[in-house]
Formats: structure tokens, sequence, C-alpha cells
């Protein structure tokens, strides 16, 4: 990975994942029993292989985002342990830079300091996973709620260098 947005995106919708993996299950059994009624002008869209591509489509979208959470589990799991847990304070649970900082003894600067070496370290086991930049850029594409949160940091990221 070239840069921290992945690496702050895909933390920061770790607690979504779940979630939106559940509801991709009620669209499939949604869309499997909708099947089974047909209407006049909507036939093409209730027939056998447009629900199947449909059933197929939303659980290859599942599949995606679970093994997302996965991946993001064992490289949190393969870093070091006070790392780990300041990028879950910061970006999963969304809790205050000051707030972690006297959570874990630490000056602002020092939080600040570890919270960059912390992300260089995730972005460096996702990237020895084989997830960089433009593979997640790519795995993603589809899940267009995550690409806006990825442009988000990225706004915000190039608002900071104009003002550095």
């Amino acid at each position: 990975m070239k840069s921290n947005e992945w690496v702050k995106t895909i933390l920061y919708t770790y607690n979504y994942l779940g979630r939106v993996a559940d509801g991709i299950d009620k669209l499939v059994t949604q869309n499997a029993l909708n099947s089974f009624y047909f209407r006049g002008e909507r036939q093409s869209e209730n027939g056998v292989m447009s629900v199947a591509n449909r059933i197929i489509e939303l659980s290859s979208r599942k599949v995606r985002l679970i093994n997302l959470k996965v991946l993001i589990e064992k490289s949190l799991n393969l870093m070091p342990r006070e790392l780990a847990r300041l990028l879950v304070q910061r970006y999963i649970d969304n809790d205050e830079a000051g707030e972690i900082a006297l959570r874990n003894k630490l000056n602002l600067r020092t939080y600040f300091r570890k919270l960059i070496k912390a992300e260089s370290s995730f972005k460096e086991i996702m990237t020895k996973l084989g997830f960089n930049d433009e593979k997640l850029s790519k795995y993603l594409e589809k899940e267009k709620w995550i690409i806006e949160v990825y442009e988000k940091f990225l706004n915000e990221s190039k608002e900071e260098k104009k003002l550095a």
C-alpha cells in the first residue's frame, strides 16, 4: 500500500462488514422467495436465470466482505499488541485522540507518532498478505459504501497536505 487511506478505510468499515453480510443474507432469501411470484411485465426479472444471477452476485459480495473482515483480524493479530490496540481504539471504536492518549498513558504527540507507526505496520502486513492499494481498489470496487469512505479519507489527506 502506498498510502494510509486504505488502512483507515478498511479499519473504519470493519464494524459494518458483519451487518452488511447479514443484510445480504436477507436479500438472498427475499430474492429466492419473490422469484416464485411471476407478474406480467416483470417475468424477465423473476426468471430462473435472473434470480440465480442476482443470488450469485449477492453471495460473491458477502464472501468478499467476510474475507475482508478475516484479513483485517489476521493483520491486527500479526501486529505488535500495543500498535494494534491503538488502531482498534482509533478506527474501529472511533475514539478521540485525546481520550486514547490518556487511556494509554501517552502524551498526545507520542500518540500520533505511534498511530502513524501502527498504520504503517498494518499497511506492511496487508501488503505481505497480498493486499496493496491496487488489489484493494479492485477487490472492493463494487462496494460503493466502502469507496465513499475511502474517498472521504483521501480528501481529508489532500486537505491536510494543502495546510502543511
